[in-house]
């Protein structure tokens, strides 16, 4: 009679498992994997981002085969893919949706985050993770801005270049090594091509970090308080899945409406004219989703302490966890957070507001003030509310 290590398996299942356990392991990460009970749709916009992502680059993967990195040809074949390759239109409405969809849905999860207080201990390499994917889809939707060769793309361009040709000593060789030359030219579209195609699937591999992180820390809730239990919690499938899945089709149908119905917000009207290195647009403008770094880099008095502010912007969140020491987390439960944090948001979005406008002078006051407020929050209101809050 055979010994029980040889015993034949009776299951495909068991089969595969002795020898390559990656059902068991998606069994145990992915399907039975407990939450906790009470999380929000909040949740579901992970999810989401997982599902733009995937679209993003399944589309960019199209573009890229009919796209010409060359500064005489690239606004052609965006043309040609627009307008002769079978349904090139709506692959590249696909994409340029994308981009959309994927930052609203970032700048909410990363909102949820700030709000439930999912930069605490023990999910710091989780948050910084994350602030991580963040800075490379904003590299990434910065270098694809460039390829379609427009003029708002040219201009925008030169002024972000601009912008980093004016940091103190390594501001001139970094403009040289991503341009290539002193001007933006067939060089620097080449490479910018070379780091659009590329990051996407580095972005993947940080994805797989991230999500690895919250595996091995769980997910946060909107109590703050972790589950301590097996009743306090729900297994991933089918409770979290169906219910994610259901918001994942009315974000669809947002995103299906978006590309087939309201594709003039997708871009702007210079962006489908060709670039031309001797007409400057009468107003530059970002894409909505660089906005409120645009105003902040206009509202400083110079350039490098406009950059120096907009980086600044985004390396208070990298700190955050350290700037808060408090042990609550969701801001519903912090008097003095839950006043200022909903002002820092309503900041945010104003200098959004403020970036896709002209800089007259009522909006750099504008800009300012909500300048002064993002960091008046993350840097004294965090640490003071740090110090004064008693642990209910």
């Amino acid at each position: 009679m055979p010994s029980p290590d040889r015993m034949p398996d009776t299951e495909p299942s068991g089969w595969l498992d002795r020898r390559f356990p990656v059902t068991g392991f998606l069994r145990r990460e992915y399907v039975a994997f407990p939450m906790p009970r009470n999380l929000n749709t909040l949740w579901s916009f992970g999810a989401f981002l997982i599902v733009t992502m995937t679209f993003m680059i399944a589309s960019g993967l199209f573009l890229a085969i009919n796209y010409t990195p060359d500064i005489t040809q690239a606004f052609a074949s965006v043309e040609t893919i627009d307008r002769q390759i079978p349904s090139g239109w709506f692959i590249r409405s696909l994409h340029m949706g994308g981009v959309t969809m994927l930052f609203a849905c970032l700048y909410i999860h990363l909102g949820r985050g700030l709000w439930y207080g999912s930069y605490k201990a023990p999910r710091e390499l989780l948050w910084l993770t994350g602030l991580g994917l963040m800075l490379m889809i904003m590299v990434t939707a910065f270098a694809g801005y460039v390829l379609p060769w427009g003029q708002m793309s040219y201009w925008g361009a030169t002024v972000v270049l601009n912008a980093v040709h004016a940091i103190p000593l390594i501001g001139h060789p970094l403009s040289e090594l991503l341009l290539g030359g002193e001007t933006l030219g067939n060089i620097a579209l080449h490479r910018l091509f070379v780091l659009h195609f590329t990051m996407a699937f580095a972005i993947l591999g940080v994805i797989a970090l991230h999500v690895a992180a919250l595996h091995v820390v769980k997910s946060n809730n909107p109590t703050g308080i972790d589950p301590t239990s097996p009743a306090q919690t729900l297994p991933f499938h089918p409770y979290y899945t169906s219910r994610d899945g259901f918001a994942l089709c009315l974000f669809l149908m947002v995103y299906a409406g978006l590309v087939f119905f309201l594709p003039g917000l997708l871009t702007l009207a210079d962006n489908y004219i060709q670039a031309n290195p001797l007409i400057t647009p009468r107003d530059i403008r970002p894409e909505w989703y660089f906005a409120p770094f645009y105003a902040i880099l206009r509202a400083a008095p110079s350039r490098l302490g406009g950059l120096i502010l907009a980086t600044g912007s985004l390396a208070v969140l990298f700190a955050l966890p350290w700037l808060d020491r408090s042990s609550i987390r969701p801001a519903t439960r912090r008097p003095l957070v839950r006043l200022s944090l909903p002002l820092a948001f309503a900041s945010f979005i104003l200098l959004g507001v403020a970036g896709m406008h002209p800089p007259t002078e009522a909006w750099l006051i504008v800009s300012r003030v909500a300048m002064a407020w993002w960091f008046i929050h993350f840097l004294l209101v965090m640490p003071l509310a740090s110090e004064r809050e008693i642990p209910s």
